[in-house]
């Protein structure tokens, strides 16, 4: 979807990704372009860049979504374009992953980690200092430090290790940041799984160190109930100490559920491929009664339903000029344009959802 098209829906801010800025075209090249804003015309809106920690852990554990749902379409496909196997470790139904060669992916060391990339088969080193030269180079208004994502089936004595490791991680790219900030904001990230010692143990830490927000990562549990516990107890932190006025950020989750939870608990913006990977899948998001808030367009009764929108109550430009048999058609046959419409839909679903909710905050419903 083009970043104008999407803006014109109510998009605000825009996560790109470090980890395959990185690989291609690079931070040279973006830097050389002006930064991100200028390298995609995006430049009277935010951008927020991650470390590319999380892609990178992804190939050895998988990712958040992969956890939550029992698998991701997108890790496996770059398993398979990096020549990754997955080989069962024994580690509480855990997996390792493993290179076509036998030797893992990723290797983790105090200085960084260090890992394969799937373009060319260069080797290259992520350090938190590194990570955040990157991010220097792209120019981003938010940056992330780098930080290890540990699995949800991780023991209790690993996930501590891991925790340490990224609190000295972060406080090294925050060093790295501070020494020319150029007008971004370093958010950090908290962690410690659904462990309510090592959770505490990070909020203080971290809130303790001048970061500019903070944003919740790491293992957030196996499923929607398990966030809904974990932010009920930890998000009254955030109200302590001073620590109010900073914004706070829930990395890599953001269906309809875990927002309107996350939202009364304190959370303020959000960051997710969700509503682009559904719609890449046939799932159209709506608001229409009866369809249970989604609607599956490789259904054979849609193909005659002339004359009905996506979703009546969208005003997006999909829902305004076409109905669901042309895109039960473009679907069938592979189209393309099929995937950019309903991209389209689905984000501008989730900006009108977001609307609606700093509306409420507004009115005090909220």
């Amino acid at each position: 979807v083009d970043f104008h098209d999407a803006d014109a829906t109510g998009q605000q801010l825009v996560f790109c990704n470090s980890y395959h800025l990185l690989l291609q075209p690079g931070p040279e090249v973006i830097a050389e372009a002006g930064g991100l804003h200028n390298f995609i015309g995006r430049r009277d809106r935010p951008l927020i860049t991650d470390s590319g920690g999380f892609q990178v852990f992804s190939l050895a554990y998988g990712g958040v979504h992969e956890e939550r749902s029992g698998g991701s379409a997108e890790v496996t496909k770059e398993l398979k374009r990096s020549g990754g196997t997955r080989k069962a470790d024994g580690n509480k139904g855990g997996q390792n992953i493993l290179n076509s060669d036998g030797a893992p992916p990723v290797k983790c060391t105090e200085e960084g980690v260090r890992f394969k990339s799937y373009r060319d088969g260069r080797k290259i080193t992520l350090t938190p200092e590194s990570t955040v030269q990157a991010q220097k180079a792209y120019g981003a208004d938010i940056i992330i430090p780098l930080d290890e994502l540990p699995p949800h089936f991780t023991d209790r004595s690993i996930l501590e290790e891991s925790v340490e490791r990224t609190h000295r991680w972060e406080a090294r790219s925050l060093k790295e940041h501070l020494k020319e900030v150029k007008e971004q904001a370093m958010y950090c990230v908290v962690h410690g799984g659904l462990d309510v010692e090592l959770r505490t143990k990070s909020v203080e830490y971290l809130t303790s160190l001048p970061f500019d927000g903070y944003a919740i990562g790491g293992s957030l549990g196996k499923n929607a109930a398990d966030l809904v516990e974990l932010l009920e107890w930890m998000m009254p932190m955030f109200d302590e100490d001073g620590r109010k006025d900073k914004p706070r950020h829930l990395l890599g989750i953001a269906d309809e559920g875990s927002i309107e939870n996350a939202i009364t608990k304190g959370i303020d913006t959000f960051d997710s491929c969700y509503p682009t990977r559904l719609a890449r899948h046939g799932t159209l998001l709506t608001t229409d009664e009866g369809s249970g808030g989604r609607i599956n367009i490789k259904s054979g009764k849609h193909s005659k339903s002339y004359g009905i929108p996506i979703d009546s109550n969208c005003s997006c430009p999909v829902c305004q000029r076409y109905d669901r048999p042309y895109l039960w058609h473009l679907f069938k046959a592979r189209e393309p344009l099929f995937t950019n419409l309903a991209t389209l839909h689905n984000i501008a679903y989730m900006n009108t959802l977001m609307a609606k909710y700093r509306q409420d905050i507004l009115d005090d419903k909220i």
